[in-house]
């Protein structure tokens, strides 16, 4: 499935996950998605919040019109259901609605986009919307989409140890994937130590930082010790992130519209990092970008930061 120049991670329900995956969270032209495909990307990362499935489906039809791929198996597609959605009777006809908009019959992966649910009429992000999810009832669900072949695999994303914990007390399938904030400024060590003993394998958003976005840190990206370990090995910033966070066994989400950056960012797996360097790295000081403030509220179920993350923050 994966181009020849990018390693495949077996996730535990026996599916292949190409290491490396191009996000749409910002939304980029049509144009970018083709040009990441004919670069050697096959990993695409969605949400129904983003409001990009259609695109992302527009783009695989492209691509099989050209030639650029044989076949839908070739791609492997993430999306992700929304809070306003996060309810057992709600899971599956959100989740048909992103494969209509995809225009595909399923998806290889299928992720709780939040612990949170949000009231089905709230719009954006608002403390006050938050009510409480029934973690059981959601996993639930999401373990019939997969029984009914609408997603190969089923994960979670943004969810701490405790929240895990919680679901897996009553899942039938452990999730595949647990796709997180992770970069060399949150390094989430605890968690992954955590989702390794449970076979969760970890996913990792803006590992660049989300440099350059408005609620984005340039903390990562201008990072000294990064900027001295790329200029030694003749690498870019971004790549020295992403092999880093390659070596620790997690696969990361990328975007850029640029064509040499898309190159260069799945250019990583024929070099490595030694020792030292990784643990010069691994000295960075932590803190977290996104912290979700928007979910915190006196009336809702999280009060405070500690209770959305489970005490890591």
């Amino acid at each position: 499935m994966a181009a020849k120049n990018v390693p495949e991670v077996v996730l535990n329900s026996g599916e292949k996950m190409p290491a490396i995956g191009y996000g749409t969270a910002t939304p980029p032209p049509l144009s970018a998605l083709i040009d990441a495909i004919k670069i050697g990307y096959r990993h695409f990362d969605t949400a129904s919040f983003y409001n990009t499935e259609e695109l992302l489906g527009q783009s695989v039809s492209k691509a099989l019109e050209e030639g650029l791929i044989k076949n839908r198996d070739e791609v492997f597609i993430t999306s992700k259901l929304w809070c306003t959605d996060a309810h057992h009777d709600l899971v599956l006809p959100a989740l048909k609605t992103t494969l209509k908009k995809l225009g595909l019959e399923y998806v290889d992966l299928y992720l709780i986009h939040w612990p949170v649910r949000l009231k089905q009429d709230a719009v954006g992000f608002n403390g006050e919307d938050t009510i409480p999810i029934d973690i059981k009832g959601v996993w639930e669900a999401m373990e019939e989409g997969h029984r009914l072949g609408l997603a190969k695999s089923i994960g979670v994303s943004n969810f701490g140890a405790k929240k895990l914990s919680l679901l897996l007390e009553n899942a039938k399938i452990t999730p595949a994937v647990n796709q997180v904030e992770m970069s060399p400024s949150w390094n989430q060590g605890k968690l992954r130590e955590f989702c390794k003993e449970k076979g969760i394998h970890v996913s990792a958003w803006s590992p660049l930082g989300a440099y350059k976005d408005p609620w984005g840190s340039a903390s990562v990206m201008d990072n000294p010790i990064l900027h001295e370990i790329a200029e030694a090995k003749k690498k870019s910033v971004a790549q020295i992130i992403l092999r880093w966070i390659y070596q620790h066994g997690v696969s990361a989400l990328v975007k850029s519209f640029n064509k040499e950056r898309m190159k260069q960012n799945i250019e990583i797996f024929d070099w490595e990092l030694n020792h030292e360097e990784s643990d010069k790295i691994n000295q960075i000081p932590q803190t977290r970008t996104l912290k979700a403030e928007m979910f915190i509220s006196e009336s809702g179920p999280y009060k405070s930061l500690e209770e959305l993350w489970d005490g890591d923050v």
